[in-house]
């Protein structure tokens, strides 16, 4: 099942959502306690939908799949050899022995509010002219999860979205952390659609990608994750209760703008894309 949030006549609907049919309004399919939001829905889920009429595709507008998460989106770094390499050949982060690194690297990025499929994403040109994009897939937490073990990972799982974690370059260079650089108004696109576990066997592993107008600079598979999202679950969850409609992005591949030589940065009319297989397509105009 597909979930999304989308503006119809002006106002934000969560809704469910079927290919070749359209969006199934919450106001629709629940008769008693709509939930108000798809971050509600995910909180306490209901399953039982009756037969309604769908709204077309063509007279929504889509938005993140949850446009106001209720904490930051809990990110990966350096969680793929290749681009664990290139971020250390480009001097954003410490050079280490290895540049894999011994365990899973952490850090939070402000989602408050994130943007969705063919959202328009600012530049902020006049704080920074280095900004970049990344493709990750994205898990959402469905259920409390407290020191779980790597094999009850799957069960807290609600299910997957693709996000991009766009970053100002220069600011995460110039302030030595990443958060700043990765939580400017508008750098957390996310969607178009909250894909729920049961379409996408365990474990994941999807085709990634990402290009630039229409050129593909990011290409890799989820398999190829340092640290897979049974051991990150469980490894966050030892010190850190989860809560469903968490967000956890996975990390990114090799071919970011910033690695390039000499280096690309995103421009006003730059158009991206980011793919994973299984979930579809998520553009964005910079501008």
């Amino acid at each position: 099942m597909r979930f999304a949030t989308i503006v119809y006549n002006e106002i934000e609907h969560p809704c469910v959502y079927i290919e070749g049919k359209g969006y199934y309004l919450f106001n629709d399919l629940f008769q008693n306690k709509t939930p108000k939001t798809l971050l509600e829905y995910i909180q306490n889920p209901i399953t039982d939908f009756p037969a309604i009429n769908s709204i077309p595709h063509k007279d929504a507008t889509l938005c993140a799949p949850i446009p106001r998460p209720f904490r930051n989106v809990i990110c990966l770094g350096k969680n793929y050899a290749d681009h664990a390499k290139e971020v250390v050949e480009t001097k954003l982060t410490s050079q280490d022995d290895s540049y894999i690194p011994k365990y899973p690297v952490y850090f939070t990025k402000s989602a408050y509010p994130a943007v969705g499929h063919n959202s328009v994403v600012p530049l902020h040109g006049h704080f920074t002219q280095q900004v970049d994009y990344e493709a990750e897939l994205a898990v959402i937490i469905g259920k409390e999860a407290r020191c779980i073990q790597e094999d009850e990972a799957e069960d807290v799982i609600f299910g997957y979205t693709i996000l991009n974690d766009i970053t100002a370059r220069d600011v995460q260079t110039m302030y030595g952390q990443w958060f700043f650089g990765k939580s400017l108004d508008g750098f957390c696109s996310m969607g178009p659609y909250i894909v729920t576990k049961d379409e996408i066997p365990f474990p994941v592993e999807l085709n990634v990608s990402c290009r630039v107008n229409g050129e593909t600079r990011q290409g890799s598979n989820t398999s190829m994750l340092i640290y897979g999202i049974p051991r990150v679950i469980s490894d966050i969850s030892q010190g850190i209760t989860l809560y469903p409609g968490d967000i956890i992005a996975t990390g990114t591949p090799a071919g970011v703008g910033h690695a390039k030589k000499p280096p690309v940065y995103l421009k006003t009319g730059d158009v991206v894309e980011c793919e994973i297989e299984r979930i579809g397509v998520l553009s964005n105009l910079f501008r």
